[in-house]
């Protein structure tokens, strides 16, 4: 039997037409756009240090400075890839576009760390118009599948590479500017596709929407944003019943969601999807799949650079190699599908990041670079590989005029993914590294300000001497080997699940 180019559950097949030399023209503009949101993504990890130091933010502000974008991008990627669907992709795409660009000068001209968390949050609302409307794009451009599988690979690709500039960038504009430069390298990326876009991509739309749902996308949003709070701060806190209340009313709000959805004509979500394993197991794969990126990417940068006593610039370039295997990784998605299928490579995938997740648990306070480098190595080659490969199965599972709103279901997934990455992985990195810290001999407030961030115990460090510093690194690398060992079990699991679930129905 020749192998499967994707998984058995896909819901429509289109006429065997190929893509034209504007298509492509078309994919890399619209590849621009990816790397708009994924070096805004990472460009920020490099700058953590530089930011507190100039911010002063609180641990709490920190992780809301990171991670308010993905939670806003979650909140809303459902709603405004229905809306692409009904207004125009492209349309869409141009207005977000120039949103987006607006909001970095914000970030870039903050001046306290409240400001920098309101810009982050207007970047998310702008941002929540990209992701869906590239990849419906990309539907409905290519309906050709092995051509598809190819512009998903050059997607993924521009994906792996703008989160690998980021740092690389971010590292170079802060041994030059301040901190607020690495915001506005979005700009000239945002003139170009503004200007192109209305030339070589050809607008796409649902000709049947239907009624937009103004209750749904309240719902969806009043279902995501509680959710999510309530992960980071019981994370970040510990279990309180306040904090349960808003999970609560989340889920509360996530069940009327999927109830309205069911009964409606033309509901917001097609929630039916979820049936289709192929669908459902792309979905789980994205979510943790960026999990694990994103942790790493986390506290990595950190590592490098107030632990192991690396330059901005320097860690950037040391983070390449994990971002560029997912460009490499992202590429090779066709040719591999179409030799072992999409069960095989998608598992395999998971699998190898699993192992250089757990690879990472061999870092020292002392060194371990090459532990760093190839555990990160390892994570970049299996999510590039995943993580293209289930964008593919999602909007493979619909017709092209649906596909901004079920692309937008897998770029929640990856969103959500990101954020609760840092929230969850970064809060266990910080509970270890507080409760390891040595503050034997501080005075009270010297105490409070080295148990905040691991940038506020070398400040300590510098009034009180080196065994402070000792004690932060130890203790911070052993948060460190708590989150990848964790990040390792997730990742594992979930290779074993999509081996089950992605089986040819007649295996079942």
């Amino acid at each position: 039997m020749a192998p499967q180019t994707a998984a058995s559950d896909v819901l429509y097949q289109d006429p065997p037409v190929r893509a034209t030399v504007r298509d492509w023209a078309g994919l890399a503009v619209l590849s621009l756009a990816v790397l708009l949101v994924a070096v805004d993504g990472t460009v920020l990890d490099v700058a953590i240090p530089f930011m507190s130091e100039d911010l002063a933010p609180t641990s709490t502000q920190l992780l809301w400075v990171i991670d308010i974008y993905s939670f806003v991008l979650a909140a809303l990627l459902v709603t405004m890839g229905t809306l692409g669907d009904r207004i125009g992709r492209r349309r869409l795409l141009m207005i977000g576009s120039t949103g987006f660009g607006l909001a970095s000068v914000l970030a870039a001209s903050a001046t306290d760390p409240t400001m920098l968390i309101a810009a982050r949050a207007l970047q998310g609302v702008a941002g929540a118009t990209l992701m869906p409307s590239t990849l419906g794009l990309i539907r409905s451009m290519f309906r050709d599948r092995h051509q598809r599988t190819m512009a998903i690979g050059v997607w993924g690709a521009m994906w792996g590479g703008g989160a690998a500039a980021g740092p690389l960038v971010g590292g170079w504009l802060l041994e030059h500017f301040w901190w607020g430069s690495v915001f506005l390298i979005n700009l000239p990326v945002m003139v170009v596709l503004v200007t192109l876009a209305p030339w070589v991509i050809p607008e796409s739309r649902d000709p049947n929407p239907g009624r937009f749902d103004l209750i749904s996308a309240g719902l969806s949003m009043v279902a995501m944003v509680p959710i999510v709070y309530a992960i980071k701060e019981i994370a970040m806190h510990g279990f309180s019943w306040g904090r349960a209340a808003f999970a609560l009313v989340g889920l509360v709000a996530g069940w009327a969601f999927v109830r309205r959805q069911r009964r409606l004509a033309a509901p917001l979500l097609d929630v039916t999807l979820f049936r289709r394993p192929a669908f459902s197991t792309a979905v789980l794969t994205n979510l943790l799949s960026v999990f694990a990126l994103a942790g790493v990417m986390f506290f990595g940068s950190q590592y490098l650079q107030l632990v192991l006593g690396y330059r901005p610039l320097e860690a950037g370039l040391l983070m390449l190699p994990e971002m560029l295997a997912s460009v490499v990784s992202a590429l090779l998605v066709a040719p591999l599908v179409g030799r072992w299928g999409a069960r095989v490579v998608l598992s395999v995938s998971l699998g190898v990041a699993a192992a250089g997740a757990l690879v990472l648990v061999g870092l020292r306070a002392d060194g371990g670079l090459s532990w760093f480098l190839v555990g990160s190595l390892l994570i970049g080659l299996g999510v590039g590989l995943a993580l293209t490969l289930t964008s593919d199965l999602v909007v493979s599972a619909v017709e092209p005029e649906r596909a901004g709103a079920a692309s937008a279901v897998s770029e929640t997934a990856s969103e959500l993914g990101i954020a609760l990455g840092v929230a969850v992985l970064g809060s266990i990195v910080m509970a270890m590294f507080r409760g390891g810290l040595d503050v034997a001999g501080l005075t009270a407030g010297q105490a409070d300000a080295a148990r905040d961030t691991l940038g506020g115990a070398m400040m300590v460090a510098e009034q009180t001497g080196d065994a402070l510093v000792a004690s932060a690194n130890h203790a911070f690398v052993g948060g460190m080997h708590v989150a990848a060992l964790l990040t390792g079990v997730i990742l594992a699991a979930v290779a074993v699940l999509s081996a089950i679930m992605l089986r040819p129905r007649e295996e079942r």
